[in-house]
Protein backbone atom coordinates (compact mmCIF):
# COMPACT_ATOMS: atom_id res chain seq x y z
CA UNK A 1 0.00 0.00 0.00
CA UNK A 2 1.78 3.28 -0.87
CA UNK A 3 3.22 5.26 1.88
CA UNK A 4 4.24 8.80 2.32
CA UNK A 5 8.03 9.26 2.46
CA UNK A 6 9.79 9.73 5.75
CA UNK A 7 13.00 11.74 4.62
CA UNK A 8 12.48 14.91 2.59
CA UNK A 9 15.52 15.76 0.49
CA UNK A 10 15.47 20.00 0.08
CA UNK A 11 17.06 21.82 -2.62
CA UNK A 12 18.72 25.26 -0.86
CA UNK A 13 19.36 27.43 -3.82
CA UNK A 14 15.55 28.48 -5.25
CA UNK A 15 13.77 26.73 -2.23
CA UNK A 16 15.32 27.22 0.74
CA UNK A 17 17.04 30.15 0.28
CA UNK A 18 17.47 33.28 -2.68
CA UNK A 19 20.63 33.50 -3.28
CA UNK A 20 20.36 35.89 -6.50
CA UNK A 21 22.48 38.77 -5.32
CA UNK A 22 25.46 36.76 -4.04
CA UNK A 23 25.33 34.49 -6.96
CA UNK A 24 24.58 36.89 -10.06
CA UNK A 25 26.99 39.50 -8.88
CA UNK A 26 30.17 36.88 -8.55
CA UNK A 27 29.27 35.69 -11.91
CA UNK A 28 28.70 39.25 -13.61
CA UNK A 29 32.54 40.43 -10.96
CA UNK A 30 34.05 37.30 -12.86
CA UNK A 31 32.85 37.79 -16.39
CA UNK A 32 34.26 41.39 -15.60
CA UNK A 33 37.75 39.48 -15.04
CA UNK A 34 37.80 37.42 -17.86
CA UNK A 35 37.45 40.51 -19.68
CA UNK A 36 34.09 38.78 -21.25
CA UNK A 37 31.44 41.06 -19.33
CA UNK A 38 27.35 41.04 -20.29
CA UNK A 39 25.28 43.72 -20.42
CA UNK A 40 24.12 44.87 -16.85
CA UNK A 41 20.05 44.63 -18.58
CA UNK A 42 21.06 40.85 -19.42
CA UNK A 43 18.94 38.35 -17.36
CA UNK A 44 21.14 36.08 -15.67
CA UNK A 45 18.76 34.10 -13.15
CA UNK A 46 19.08 30.72 -15.36
CA UNK A 47 22.64 30.47 -13.93
CA UNK A 48 20.84 29.50 -10.86
CA UNK A 49 20.33 26.26 -10.48
CA UNK A 50 23.01 24.15 -12.78
CA UNK A 51 26.45 23.69 -11.80
CA UNK A 52 28.93 26.59 -12.08
CA UNK A 53 31.01 25.17 -13.95
CA UNK A 54 28.16 24.28 -16.81
CA UNK A 55 26.83 27.92 -16.48
CA UNK A 56 30.24 29.34 -17.23
CA UNK A 57 30.71 27.13 -19.87
CA UNK A 58 27.37 28.70 -21.51
CA UNK A 59 28.20 32.28 -20.53
CA UNK A 60 32.21 32.31 -22.10
CA UNK A 61 31.09 30.65 -25.42
CA UNK A 62 34.26 29.20 -25.56
CA UNK A 63 35.88 33.11 -24.73
CA UNK A 64 38.00 31.34 -21.91
CA UNK A 65 38.18 28.60 -19.30
CA UNK A 66 35.20 27.36 -17.26
CA UNK A 67 37.53 26.12 -14.67
CA UNK A 68 39.35 29.53 -14.19
CA UNK A 69 35.81 30.65 -13.94
CA UNK A 70 34.59 28.87 -11.01
CA UNK A 71 37.84 29.41 -9.35
CA UNK A 72 37.33 33.37 -9.46
CA UNK A 73 33.87 32.50 -8.63
CA UNK A 74 34.42 30.78 -5.69
CA UNK A 75 37.74 33.07 -4.60
CA UNK A 76 34.57 35.92 -4.12
CA UNK A 77 31.22 34.14 -3.37
CA UNK A 78 33.52 32.02 -0.33
CA UNK A 79 34.10 35.82 0.95
CA UNK A 80 31.09 37.41 0.81
CA UNK A 81 28.68 36.22 -1.68
CA UNK A 82 27.08 33.32 -0.29
CA UNK A 83 25.69 35.68 2.60
CA UNK A 84 24.08 37.81 0.12
CA UNK A 85 20.84 35.89 -0.07
CA UNK A 86 18.00 35.86 2.27
CA UNK A 87 15.66 32.97 3.39
CA UNK A 88 11.99 32.43 1.77
CA UNK A 89 9.69 34.10 3.85
CA UNK A 90 7.29 30.58 5.53
CA UNK A 91 10.31 28.49 4.69
CA UNK A 92 11.34 28.39 8.43
CA UNK A 93 7.51 27.87 9.49
CA UNK A 94 7.15 24.90 6.92
CA UNK A 95 10.55 23.06 8.01
CA UNK A 96 9.39 23.21 11.55
CA UNK A 97 6.32 21.69 10.68
CA UNK A 98 7.77 19.01 8.98
CA UNK A 99 10.30 18.45 11.73
CA UNK A 100 6.99 18.23 14.03
CA UNK A 101 5.45 15.42 12.06
CA UNK A 102 8.77 13.39 12.38
CA UNK A 103 10.31 13.35 9.01
CA UNK A 104 13.71 13.80 8.34
CA UNK A 105 14.96 16.70 6.42
CA UNK A 106 18.29 16.68 4.46
CA UNK A 107 19.95 19.23 1.93
CA UNK A 108 20.43 17.91 -1.49
CA UNK A 109 21.80 20.71 -3.73
CA UNK A 110 24.35 21.28 -6.35
CA UNK A 111 25.89 24.05 -4.43
CA UNK A 112 29.34 23.15 -3.33
CA UNK A 113 29.04 21.35 -0.22
CA UNK A 114 31.13 23.69 2.23
CA UNK A 115 29.50 26.34 0.94
CA UNK A 116 26.09 24.83 1.34
CA UNK A 117 27.13 23.76 5.60
CA UNK A 118 28.17 27.66 5.99
CA UNK A 119 25.06 28.78 4.34
CA UNK A 120 22.56 26.76 6.35
CA UNK A 121 24.40 27.23 9.97
CA UNK A 122 24.48 31.04 8.97
CA UNK A 123 21.09 31.22 8.09
CA UNK A 124 19.16 28.94 10.83
CA UNK A 125 18.71 26.37 8.84
CA UNK A 126 20.64 23.56 10.65
CA UNK A 127 18.56 22.51 13.18
CA UNK A 128 15.95 21.21 11.28
CA UNK A 129 18.35 19.33 8.84
CA UNK A 130 19.52 15.83 9.48
CA UNK A 131 22.68 16.25 6.56
CA UNK A 132 23.70 18.36 3.95
CA UNK A 133 24.98 16.89 0.93
CA UNK A 134 26.09 18.84 -2.17
CA UNK A 135 28.52 18.88 -5.47
CA UNK A 136 33.04 18.70 -4.12
CA UNK A 137 34.58 21.09 -5.11
CA UNK A 138 36.51 19.02 -7.74
CA UNK A 139 33.23 18.34 -9.61
CA UNK A 140 32.48 15.40 -8.26
CA UNK A 141 28.90 14.88 -7.88
CA UNK A 142 27.86 18.14 -10.00
CA UNK A 143 25.05 16.07 -11.25
CA UNK A 144 22.27 16.22 -8.82
CA UNK A 145 21.45 12.37 -10.32
CA UNK A 146 24.57 11.36 -8.75
CA UNK A 147 24.31 13.25 -5.79
CA UNK A 148 21.39 11.65 -4.93
CA UNK A 149 22.62 8.21 -5.49
CA UNK A 150 25.52 9.26 -3.25
CA UNK A 151 23.08 10.23 -0.84
CA UNK A 152 20.54 7.33 -0.94
CA UNK A 153 23.58 5.23 -1.02
CA UNK A 154 25.19 7.01 2.32
CA UNK A 155 22.07 7.50 4.10
CA UNK A 156 21.22 3.78 3.88
CA UNK A 157 17.90 4.88 2.29
CA UNK A 158 15.66 3.21 0.17
CA UNK A 159 14.35 5.71 -2.96
CA UNK A 160 10.65 5.12 -1.67
CA UNK A 161 11.32 6.55 1.38
CA UNK A 162 12.59 9.73 0.03
CA UNK A 163 11.04 12.33 -1.88
CA UNK A 164 12.64 15.89 -3.73
CA UNK A 165 11.80 19.00 -3.20
CA UNK A 166 12.98 22.03 -5.54
CA UNK A 167 12.42 24.66 -7.90
CA UNK A 168 14.27 23.80 -11.26
CA UNK A 169 13.98 20.91 -13.80
CA UNK A 170 17.43 19.01 -12.63
CA UNK A 171 15.30 18.26 -9.59
CA UNK A 172 12.74 16.81 -11.02
CA UNK A 173 14.50 14.57 -13.05
CA UNK A 174 17.31 13.60 -10.85
CA UNK A 175 14.75 12.47 -8.62
CA UNK A 176 12.93 10.49 -11.49
CA UNK A 177 16.23 9.13 -12.28
CA UNK A 178 15.66 6.97 -8.93
CA UNK A 179 12.14 6.68 -9.05
CA UNK A 180 11.63 9.38 -6.21
CA UNK A 181 8.51 11.67 -6.00
CA UNK A 182 9.58 15.07 -6.57
CA UNK A 183 7.82 18.53 -5.44
CA UNK A 184 8.28 21.77 -7.76
CA UNK A 185 7.67 25.08 -5.94
CA UNK A 186 7.01 27.97 -7.53
CA UNK A 187 8.65 30.41 -5.74
CA UNK A 188 12.13 29.75 -6.96
CA UNK A 189 13.68 29.65 -10.22
CA UNK A 190 11.80 27.68 -12.82
CA UNK A 191 8.61 28.19 -13.74
CA UNK A 192 5.40 25.69 -14.03
CA UNK A 193 6.26 24.63 -17.38
CA UNK A 194 9.56 23.81 -16.74
CA UNK A 195 9.10 21.85 -13.84
CA UNK A 196 5.84 19.84 -15.38
CA UNK A 197 8.53 19.47 -18.74
CA UNK A 198 11.00 17.32 -16.05
CA UNK A 199 8.27 15.40 -14.59
CA UNK A 200 7.30 17.10 -10.97
CA UNK A 201 4.69 15.07 -9.17
CA UNK A 202 3.03 18.24 -8.06
CA UNK A 203 3.25 21.99 -8.06
CA UNK A 204 2.95 24.48 -4.61
CA UNK A 205 3.21 28.36 -4.71
CA UNK A 206 3.90 29.17 -1.37
CA UNK A 207 6.08 27.21 1.72
CA UNK A 208 3.03 27.04 3.76
CA UNK A 209 1.77 23.97 1.46
CA UNK A 210 4.90 22.22 1.94
CA UNK A 211 4.39 19.88 4.54
CA UNK A 212 0.70 18.99 3.14
CA UNK A 213 1.92 18.22 -0.18
CA UNK A 214 4.88 16.00 1.35
CA UNK A 215 1.85 14.12 3.10
CA UNK A 216 0.06 13.82 0.46
CA UNK A 217 2.84 12.32 -2.11
CA UNK A 218 3.25 8.94 -1.88
CA UNK A 219 5.59 6.47 -3.43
Amino acid sequence: MPTPPTTILLDLDGTLIDPAPGILGCCRHVLEALGCPVDPEEDLRWVIGPPPRQSFARLLGGRGDPEEAVRLYRARYGVSGLFEAAVYPGVIDALSALRARGLTLIVCTSKARPFAQRIVEHFGLAPFLAGVYGAELDGRLDDKGDLIAHLLGAEGLAPEAACMVGDREYDMRAAARHGIPAIGVLWGYGDAAELQGAGATTLIASPDELPDACRAVTV
